[in-house]
């Protein structure tokens, strides 16, 4: 029997494809987003979409009255490290109070299943690689700090009224699925703007530092496919009867941003021309998670298991997709 499932977020980068995934798997969907970052046309057309805001409590509330879902994925949030650092209120505020709005919401209405969207920006500057779900908890930036008070609202909800939930944590999210893929705006993310280069958007690529701890100086981070990241949350959710969870999501694999670069020239046949800047603060060395926790659990394997073949799905999507959703 199928599941309605609300999707909060659900015109987004991983929140589209999420959606996509979940009606593939013959779940109903209802998606809910305020597009100030994601798209109408990323949207399944499959899915339900309602046009709001989550900061809005009566709107939220007479949302779930009407949708009446089984299970809530929350992938809505503002996502940018380096602004959350000039803007903290921003994220400690906004993020932290549209969850507690949904949250507060789905207690109302007896939604007791709730997947969250966390993040690796938890784990500051860890001693050993790769990150496992007991290292040591230390958010990074007001981002990771608002992504921790989200998980910790959910544990005293499971302990309170019995919420079943699962935190994923998410590493570097990247790829394409066949129609759906990454444009935001601005755009953040190392392999995107590499793609620009290679699509004549951009003159260069800067690389924020050459002198780290490792091998050739650049940071090393850890990439999983979206698709990947996507198959993921249904597990967890098929997953919530037994009891709520926490998993870190990656590959387990970790790629310099001079080899992303490498990689990205050879998918492409086109030269990417790099340049170096100084240090962003912040930015650890190495961010390498442990995946063994999901894939033990619920025997989740990544099916893309090379950047090469990330980087190549999110190349194909923009050859398919110039202007992005903006065509």
């Amino acid at each position: 029997m199928s599941m309605r499932v609300l999707v909060t977020g659900g015109a987004g980068f991983i929140g589209s494809i999420a959606v996509e995934r979940l009606i593939a798997a013959g779940e109903q969907v209802i998606v809910v987003d305020n597009l100030s970052q994601g798209h109408r046309d990323a949207v399944h057309p499959g899915a339900e979409f309602v046009l709001g805001d989550l900061a809005d409590a009566p709107f939220v509330d007479h949302l779930l009255a009407e949708a009446k879902p089984d299970a809530i994925m929350h992938f809505a949030s503002r996502t940018l490290v380096g602004e959350s650092m000039e803007k903290p209120f921003l994220y400690l505020g906004e993020n932290v109070t549209n969850a507690l709005n949904l949250f507060q919401a789905a207690v109302n209405h007896q939604v007791n299943k709730i997947i969250v969207s966390s993040t690796a920006n938890l784990f500051d500057n860890v001693a050993e690689m790769p990150i496992t779900e007991s290292s040591p908890l230390q958010p990074g930036s007001p981002y990771g700090e608002s992504k921790y008070f989200l998980e910790r609202m959910l544990y005293w909800l499971e302990r309170t009224v019995g919420m079943r939930y699962a935190a994923l944590r998410y590493f570097n999210a990247a790829g394409s699925s066949i129609e759906r893929g990454e444009d935001h705006d601005p755009e953040t993310h190392l392999i995107p703007l590499v793609l620009d280069v290679a699509q004549g958007k951009r003159e260069r690529i800067t690389i924020f530092g050459d002198d780290y701890l490792t091998p050739d100086g650049t940071c090393i981070r850890d990439y999983i496919h979206v698709e990947d990241l996507a198959d993921a949350h249904i597990l967890a959710l098929q997953a919530l009867e037994s009891g709520c969870r926490t998993y870190n999501l990656g590959s387990g694999i970790g790629n310099s941003v001079k080899e992303v670069v490498n990689l990205a020239e050879q998918v492409t046949g086109r030269e990417i021309v790099a340049e170096f800047g100084p240090r962003r603060a912040g930015d650890p060395a190495i961010l390498v998670a442990s995946s063994e926790r999901i894939q033990c659990e619920l025997h989740w394997q990544p099916r893309y298991t090379k950047l090469g073949d990330i980087i190549a799905s999110a190349w194909r999507w923009r050859l398919a997709n110039p202007q992005g959703y903006r065509n």
